[in-house]
């Protein structure tokens, strides 16, 4: 097993996924809530029988961290973290943005990573130190350097109306101090749009392990930074994570920094 072998992999089981989620679209899913505006549908859960099904005939011993079964199971030094929609609520309301989303993590190591957004056929890949890549085109990140010209994005959390730290700060601050900002639904979109200029930045808090793993490594191997609200090196498994081309990701702390400090 290497790195070349296990994107093979994440790359057939995200663009079965994707392909399945694309011949479905027309038919609006039965939805399921788990909170007052967290949903699952069949679609994700079909979704990722696929993919879990492909990385297991493959690699029967490794671990699958999956979005609808939270157990990690056997060894997890050899992790896959897979989200089987990430968009939910998009595909919900027949909005053609969402993205299937697989990475692979070997001892604490994010090694490879793929994105497929199936509406657009785009299928972004990186592993560790080789690149990040576009429909097999490599990407960079921007070089735009003047916030007021930066297109940012982000997310809310689910439990927006019932915590204070929901973003809302952040937005009103950062809204008035840069070009405009999107809220495209799926963090690994936002991510890799990052990765490849379209966005000059990304901050989310309350993300999921899922949401992140797989395209937080296109950033990095597009020449971006990825760090926490604080600034540390970011890992997956914090709920927090701020990307950017790198150029303006002190300017984007100090943001997040003051909005923090607000009352």
């Amino acid at each position: 097993m290497n790195d070349n072998d296990i994107l093979l992999t994440a790359k057939e089981a995200a663009y079965e996924a994707g392909k399945y989620l694309r011949e479905s679209f027309e038919k609006r899913p039965e939805i399921e809530f788990k909170g007052d505006v967290n949903l699952v549908t069949q679609k994700d859960v079909e979704s990722q029988r696929i993919i879990y099904s492909i990385i297991k005939n493959k690699f029967p011993n490794h671990s699958i961290l999956k979005q609808e079964n939270l157990n990690i199971e056997k060894d997890e030094n050899s992790l896959w973290l897979i989200d089987p929609i990430d968009g939910t609520t998009n595909i919900a309301h027949s909005i053609p943005f969402f993205s299937v989303s697989i990475a692979f993590r070997m001892e604490g190591v994010i090694r490879v990573g793929v994105v497929y957004i199936p509406m657009l056929d785009e299928m972004y890949h990186a592993i560790r130190g080789e690149g990040a890549y576009l429909n097999n085109k490599r990407i960079w990140v921007s070089k735009e350097a003047n916030m007021v010209r930066c297109l940012l994005a982000t997310g809310f959390p689910y439990d927006r109306r019932h915590s204070s730290d929901n973003n809302v700060k952040n937005f009103n601050t950062f809204i008035l101090k840069c070009q405009d900002i999107r809220r495209m639904g799926s963090a690994a979109i936002d991510l890799c749009f990052t990765a490849a200029g379209r966005f000059d930045g990304f901050w989310e808090p309350k993300l999921y392990p899922w949401d992140t793993a797989a395209a937080f490594l296109m950033v990095l191997e597009a020449g971006g930074q990825v760090t926490d609200f604080s600034g540390n090196a970011f890992d997956p498994f914090m709920k927090e994570c701020l990307a950017s081309n790198g150029i303006i990701h002190e300017q984007m702390l100090e943001v997040l920094k003051g909005s923090l400090g607000q009352d």
